[in-house]
């Protein structure tokens, strides 16, 4: 995840594009909350072989976009998530003070930020549907906390989401006061933070970044909603601050998937997603438990395999996904060293 800083934009792409895909600025968060994306029509073959060469470009590139990201599966933890934010947001709703917030905690790669950001977009749905006339409205503000933070670089962080000017040398306490008052005139009604791991209560800008969100949790009547690796393990729970967050906060942990009924549910609701020509129904649930053994169950991870895989055979006009084709791609190095035995990709390729 990025800091508060503007990132460069990558090659091919304007200043201004890059800023519309963060989630971390408005204008990329309403094109979030807006998407609705929809598999690609996947073409008989007859038609599928009698493309232009630009036509078949097109119909490709539409393709590798679908796979590059395929659709959000609502897997349990989201679910829970959602429904666990929802009530939450009743909570608060009249609460003055000590509203109550949530924290997903656990390991790198088992969907805490894809639960976080689908809570966002439904409640910023559910508000829109109520307040339809409310375009004007931020109601879900979302940023991640960068390495080593500091207060200033919280606050920084939430006015810019907003769009807010900061320069170089503001005033931390008018940099509150205007996020303060945006949030509370744009009637924001969550507040989600991500990367929270990066706060260590263990050092003095760490302990000042947190006493900064539980500011800003007193001022902004919103529910807070964190998101981290192992939280509860970094310390962000030690100590009279963490016993004031623990007091306050539930927790939904998350984990790796087990070998079972969710796991076999979650390949097959990918592989239905898939738009491949000649790719057989079945054919990943079928090989469930080698792509268990390669992703050790990180919903991260299969995802990774299985759309490099999908992008794969697209290009390289296979279009299909077997064994051999999953063997020669590569997953990310905690799930490739986790069993070192699992494939033996073939130097050729």
């Amino acid at each position: 995840m990025s800091s508060p800083a503007v990132s460069a934009a990558p090659p091919g792409t304007t200043d201004d594009e890059s800023r519309h895909r963060q989630l971390t600025v408005l204008a990329g968060w309403r094109r979030f909350v807006d998407e609705e994306p929809a598999p690609p029509e996947l073409l008989p073959d007859r038609q599928w072989r009698r493309l232009s060469d630009a036509g078949r470009l097109a119909y490709d590139e539409d393709r590798l976009n679908h796979h590059s990201r395929l659709l959000v599966v609502a897997t349990p933890v989201i679910r829970k998530v959602i429904t666990e934010g929802r009530r939450l947001s009743y909570l608060n709703r009249n609460a003055d003070s000590g509203r109550c917030g949530l924290i997903l905690s656990g390991p790198a790669r088992t969907g805490k930020t894809t639960a976080l950001t689908q809570l966002g977009k439904t409640l910023e749905v559910i508000h829109r549907q109520r307040h339809p006339r409310s375009g004007t409205d931020i109601p879900v503000l979302y940023i991640t906390v960068p390495p080593a933070a500091t207060a200033k670089m919280i606050a920084v962080g939430f006015a810019r989401f907003l769009g807010l000017p900061v320069i170089r040398r503001a005033n931390l306490t008018d940099i509150i006061e205007s996020v303060c008052g945006v949030c509370t005139d744009t009637r924001t009604g969550l507040v989600a933070v991500d990367e929270m791991h990066n706060v260590s209560l263990a050092t003095r800008p760490g302990a000042e970044a947190s006493d900064m969100l539980k500011y800003f949790s007193e001022r902004i009547p919103a529910t807070f909603v964190y998101a981290g690796i192992d939280v509860e393990r970094n310390g962000l729970l030690s100590g009279t601050r963490g016993e004031q967050i623990a007091g306050r906060f539930g927790m939904i942990r998350t984990s790796a998937f087990p070998r079972g009924e969710y796991w076999t549910a979650l390949i097959s609701a990918l592989e239905d997603s898939l738009r491949l020509h000649r790719h057989q129904p079945g054919a990943l649930t079928g090989l469930e438990e080698y792509l268990h053994r390669r992703t050790g169950g990180m919903i991260g991870s299969l995802l990774r395999l299985i759309r490099g895989a999908a992008i794969q055979a697209v290009l390289d006009g296979t279009e299909q996904i077997i064994r051999t084709a999953l063997d020669s791609i590569g997953v990310d190095i905690a799930s490739e060293t986790a069993d070192p035995g699992q494939r033996r990709r073939p130097q050729q390729q």
